[in-house]
């Protein structure tokens, strides 16, 4: 049936609804949604042909996908607020409707055996509903596929500590900290627990058991959740975002009481992200969280994807900083200004400064020194590494 013709039909359906009903009413779990939404699978369907990352649906626009990092329209006519209700609708159980009708916006996971696994975030504009899908891999990731470079996989090896991954929304942190699970998984004997919102990749057992906990239906949020993990014999915790104090404290127990945590933050460089945790605590008690940051801190990895100089890919940028005597001491005397320095005379260490993963990639001829520079924390410094 053309994409049209189905949209005409859901958006019928709707209207013949009797006056009042609660259109969540009797709904299907998320993961069989797309057995009743066959333009919604069209549509992403077509995405995914032209490998695209993103999709969204937005009244008065036709469907816009992100493709290697470039928005771009897709063919077809304009949506209508009700055909992107009708689109949307088989999404939402009863749950995810009141949450969307309370909150004005929710987060959402689903599975389709044609369009595969989904990220989904809903929320209003001018009275209608809005829908960005983020598109996920059929396999989970692995530090190969993801063109990350081997350093990352050796902090995988470690037993203990807080790993952090870093940067800006849609960088890849999610599937940075999904290749960390993979290489654990696939490596190792151990018991893994994440707790996402929602859950994105989905981990079979391999060598490890893995236990993924989603916000919102197997717990009210990632601090309650926290709360009691310790009594279920982790090894290795996945936090999907530390939101608030009493998460990041939950988490900086956890990596000092013998477990390896992963987690994320919004920060644009590798030694914001220190600040960004201490800041978010009253000044009494920054000191107190400084001394814990600096014993159970192993690696700060930030992140970017830059636009490959063919425009057909893009490639991840990394700032990494591991957590040596000297970066633990400045953090503990709250020096932070001094990190870069470190960061960046380190490098035997293996850290690297966001200036030297974009050299790198330049000399390998994956982005262009334009791209290279239009990407970069520091200027001057990026022109003397490209000068050699």
């Amino acid at each position: 049936m053309h994409q049209k013709d189905e949209l005409a039909r859901i958006v019928e359906q709707l209207n013949r609804a009797r006056p009042g009903a609660d259109p969540a009413e009797a709904r299907e779990p998320s993961e069989r949604v797309l057995e009743r939404s066959g333009a919604l699978r069209e549509i992403l369907s077509g995405a995914l042909q032209r490998q695209a990352s993103d999709v969204l649906l937005i009244a008065d626009s036709p469907v816009c996908a992100r493709v290697h990092g470039r928005l771009e329209t897709l063919p077809g006519p304009q949506l209508t607020a009700a055909e992107i209700r009708a689109l949307v609708e088989p999404l939402l159980t009863p749950r995810h409707w009141r949450e969307l009708q309370q909150q004005r916006s929710i987060d959402l996971g689903f599975t389709d055996p044609g369009a595969g696994r989904a990220r989904v975030n809903l929320h209003f504009q001018r009275g209608g509903l809005v829908a960005s899908i983020r598109l996920l891999p059929g396999r989970v990731p692995t530090f190969e596929s993801l063109n990350l470079p081997p350093a990352l996989e050796r902090l995988a090896d470690r037993r203990q500590g807080l790993i952090l991954v870093t940067g800006a929304t849609g960088c890849g942190k999610s599937s940075t900290l999904a290749a960390f699970v993979n290489s654990i998984n696939t490596r190792r004997c151990e018991h893994i627990i994440t707790i996402e919102d929602p859950i994105e990749f989905q981990h079979q057992n391999r060598m490890s058991v893995v236990e993924q906990i989603e916000v919102g239906s197997d717990t009210p949020g990632f601090a309650v959740c926290l709360r009691s993990i310790l009594r279920q014999s982790p090894d290795v915790i996945l936090v999907g975002e530390m939101r608030d104090c009493e998460t990041v404290e939950t988490v900086l127990r956890i990596a000092e009481t013998g477990h390896l945590a992963l987690s994320t933050l919004h920060t644009n460089d590798a030694t914001q992200a220190i600040s960004r945790i201490i800041d978010s605590f009253p000044s009494t008690q920054q000191p107190q969280i400084r001394q814990q940051l600096s014993l159970a801190l192993h690696a700060v990895v930030c992140q970017q994807l830059v636009p490959g100089a063919g425009g057909n890919a893009r490639y991840p940028a990394l700032e990494i900083m591991t957590a040596t005597d000297a970066v633990r001491n400045l953090i503990r005397k709250s020096e932070d200004h001094q990190l870069y320095s470190q960061l960046s005379i380190s490098r035997a260490e293996g850290m690297r400064t966001m200036e030297q993963s974009l050299a790198e990639l330049v000399f390998s001829r994956r982005i262009t020194s334009e791209t290279a520079l239009a990407h970069c924390f520091r200027a001057e410094s990026m022109r003397r590494y490209l000068a050699g």
